[in-house]
């Protein structure tokens, strides 16, 4: 018989993972809203920050060191991406402009998935050492409750970025009214420059909180674009509200479904419960 207690201890590890998926929609959002391209290898950045916390690690260093080399890495690489592949890919607009982002950032995911397989096969974790926590008759597992309140503080210092800076003001009217932007000085490329790299460090700190709760692979790359995606248009493809609202539920909805019916069926539910919020979903998720 399932009690009580382990229904919450469920909770929490669903919202661990929803946690996880919110970072990655916002990353999707982020770029998609404001560029109009479609990251595809948002996945492939946060499997790339892992692999080089993991090389830092085994140097010797500390989980936080390796952390901070390992955005930074992946901050300088996605300024490198930005200021080349994204920049012929902003010479277009509309329609033309979003499938060449698809088509750009799929090749460089192909790219880079295949010089990972090549030189990094195995799967790699980051564990924290946290020990579970007793909470009344619950035992939550000590490293769900460390990603839930990291995540929380990211979200809630991007959303003050975007609300309470001038950066972030500019940002957001780029995302409402570009040619609006441009009138009143606002170079959008350059905006679009620090939103693509701002994603990046978000895909990889999803990827840290990742190998901090299980084992990560290059495989999972695809898998977790494929999650990114979702999330997103869950949530509505240009709201970052959305999108950390959908990334909550479709977490939980995964988790207790892995719970009572194992991993297989559990992604099945996850699909079809997207595939329900797409039709049902209220406008104001959409806007």
């Amino acid at each position: 018989m399932v009690t009580v207690s382990t229904l919450l201890g469920v909770a929490v590890d669903g919202l661990a993972f929803g946690v996880f998926l919110a970072l990655l929609g916002v990353g999707i959002t982020l770029v998609f809203g404001l560029g109009e391209v479609l990251n595809l290898a948002i996945g492939a950045f946060a499997v790339l920050t892992v692999l080089v916390a993991t090389v830092v690690v085994n140097a010797g260093q500390g989980l936080v060191v390796a952390s901070v080399v390992a955005l930074v890495t992946v901050t300088a690489f996605g300024l490198v991406v930005d200021r080349t592949l994204l920049s012929l890919v902003y010479r277009s607009e509309g329609e033309e402009r979003i499938l060449l982002g698809i088509f750009t950032t799929l090749g460089l995911t192909v790219l880079l998935e295949g010089v990972m397989v090549n030189y990094v096969s195995s799967r790699y974790s980051l564990p924290l050492g946290i020990s579970p926590i007793d909470v009344g008759a619950t035992v939550v597992t000590g490293t769900s409750v460390v990603s839930i309140i990291v995540t929380a503080v990211i979200i809630a210092v991007l959303f003050l970025f975007l609300n309470r800076t001038f950066l972030g003001k500019a940002t957001r009217t780029i995302f409402q009214d570009e040619r609006g932007a441009r009138l009143v000085g606002i170079d959008p490329r350059k905006l679009r420059t620090l939103v693509f790299v701002l994603s990046a460090v978000v895909a990889g700190l999803a990827g840290i909180l990742a190998a901090a709760r299980s084992n990560v692979s290059v495989a999972n790359s695809f898998q977790f674009t494929t999650f990114a995606l979702i999330v997103s248009i869950v949530g509505g493809i240009r709201s970052l509200v959305g999108a950390v609202v959908a990334g909550l539920v479709l977490g939980l909805i995964n988790t207790y479904a892995n719970f009572f019916v194992g991993s297989y069926f559990a992604t099945i539910i996850l699909f079809g419960a997207a595939i329900v919020f797409l039709l049902v979903r209220p406008e104001v998720m959409s806007s």
